[in-house]
């Protein structure tokens, strides 16, 4: 049993303001794993006024003692990367392959791409007499999911802290216990005090604490669309800028080729990765309607053989990471059906032999048209649906035809066609053949939020600009 029941501020476990605890359930088991502390506003406040003291000195930090210590926290993160696996893996049902693999290495990647964005960044520039400075925005409220959690924490909070700015986190409470030992890596690192602070607690108590609070200069969120509003509201007031990584509910055309069937494979295979529990998975798959029955039964072997399991064993893809995403999920399987979507393999209900555990039925629903609501709603679980289409023309308007826009795909041999479709496809990143590079900026268009995140795009999130006119002698 896990208790995590003080926060880290100013350098110190200090313990709430006013005690008040969650326990935190296993999905695999169903059984209470866990208790954390949860914070109010008064604890945001001791944290935020922890990180505006140590902005004073932080934020003239030069770029060496910055990498220096990047690099102490990269020493440290290696040495807790298994204990980071475990907790990934009890906290939100990660296989073991996936939390010890992507899971906890993507963490680690952000990490190290930070430390070479801030190797090269350029935060002055001269234009003529004027000298344009990037400087640190100040303190930043960092509000992550349970999805992805250890790359969510790091891609914010590794570029906020290379370009000099201080930070309270916030974690989901769903998944807390690898920000726990995050957190234990960055205090055995010795960043200094105040730079870095966490606060355990829940959107209405911490959330709205960190994006309405005076002193809070920005707010960088990773969650769903809904709460994304939510934050942007309360932070209005106090003008404060917020970037968002939001819902997505992403287009996958595959082109009509010699790699259909490769294509229909590793669309499906992508899809079902994290039990579907990524924001740019590829969930509408588009394929030629000559070709619908071809994919799928392309699509029935590839997502009948995914093995769902107890994910400490040998297993694909273990259970969805709470019972209200299980009960989410199963509603929206039903709402397919009933809406005349094929039910090409799994289905609502557990798969069979699970009968504890948050675990859903690999499903592939056929014959989908872009009216169907589970067109339209981001499932969030591992469900794929295929729609049709006559030529590239309706494929783009139907791969358009969403309120999202974080990512898309473009499946097949033809590269020319691939890059031409990659153009006219409205999203904030677009894979050929589900390519993928850590230091590209990712971020959404329309309803999936603002703001682009990874690599060096991330730093510009954390900077403000500065004129200093005259500054350089004509």
């Amino acid at each position: 049993m896990r208790e995590y029941l003080k926060f880290y501020i100013n350098g110190q476990w200090v313990d709430p303001i006013e005690p008040k605890t969650l326990d935190v359930d296993n999905p695999t088991t169903e059984q209470v794993s866990g208790r954390i502390a949860i914070g109010g506003a008064a604890d945001v406040d001791a944290a935020v006024e922890a990180a505006r003291k140590a902005f004073t000195t932080w934020s003239q930090t030069t770029r060496d003692e910055r990498l220096a210590l990047l690099g102490a926290v990269l020493a440290e993160y290696q040495k807790r990367s298994a204990d980071l696996a475990d907790a990934v893996s009890e906290e939100m049902g990660a296989p073991a392959s996936l939390a010890a693999g992507p899971q906890v290495q993507m963490g680690m990647g952000h990490l190290a791409t930070a430390i070479e964005a801030l190797k090269k960044f350029q935060f002055e520039e001269e234009h003529g007499s004027t000298l344009v400075v990037k400087e640190p925005i100040g303190v930043c409220g960092l509000i992550t999911p349970w999805n992805w959690p250890i790359n969510q924490i790091a891609c914010k909070v590794f570029p906020a802290m290379a370009t000099g700015n201080t930070m309270v986190l916030k974690p989901s409470e769903v998944a807390p216990y690898s920000a726990q030992i995050f957190t234990e890596i960055i205090d055995a690192a010795g960043v200094p005090a105040g730079v870095y602070n966490l606060v355990y607690g829940d959107g209405p108590g911490v959330g709205t604490a960190l994006a309405s609070h005076p002193d809070i200069d920005m707010v960088s969120f990773t969650g769903s669309t809904r709460a994304g509003i939510e934050v942007a509201r309360n932070a209005a007031p106090t003008v404060k800028r917020v970037t968002q990584e939001l819902g997505g509910k992403s287009p996958n055309i595959v082109l009509d080729d010699a790699d259909f069937a490769k294509s229909v494979a590793a669309g499906v295979s992508v899809m079902m990765v994290n039990s579907g529990q990524s924001c740019n998975a590829p969930s509408r798959m588009l394929v030629p309607n000559s070709r619908m029955e071809e994919a799928a039964a392309i699509a029935r072997d590839i997502a009948g053989a995914v093995k769902v399991g107890d994910p400490a064993e040998k297993t694909a893809i273990g259970p969805v990471a709470s019972k209200v995403q299980f009960d989410k999920i199963q509603g929206l399987l039903q709402k397919g059906a009933d809406e005349g979507a094929t039910v090409v393999v799994g289905g609502v209900g557990r798969p069979d032999g699970l009968d504890t555990g948050y675990y859903v039925k690999p499903t592939v629903f056929a014959n989908v048209t872009n009216d169907m609501t589970i067109a339209q709603e981001e499932i969030f679980g591992p469900v794929l649906c295929i729609l049709g289409y006559d030529d590239l023309d309706q494929a783009v308007e139907i791969a358009n035809d969403t309120e999202y826009g974080l990512a898309g795909y473009v499946s097949g041999a033809d590269l020319e066609t691939a890059r031409a479709l990659v153009r006219r496809i409205r999203a904030g990143s677009v894979a050929i053949n589900h390519n993928f590079d850590i230091s590209a900026p990712f971020g959404g268009y329309k309803r999936s939020g603002n703001g682009r995140e990874w690599g060096h795009f991330g730093f510009d999130e954390f900077l403000e600009t500065k004129a200093a006119v005259g500054y350089a002698p004509q």
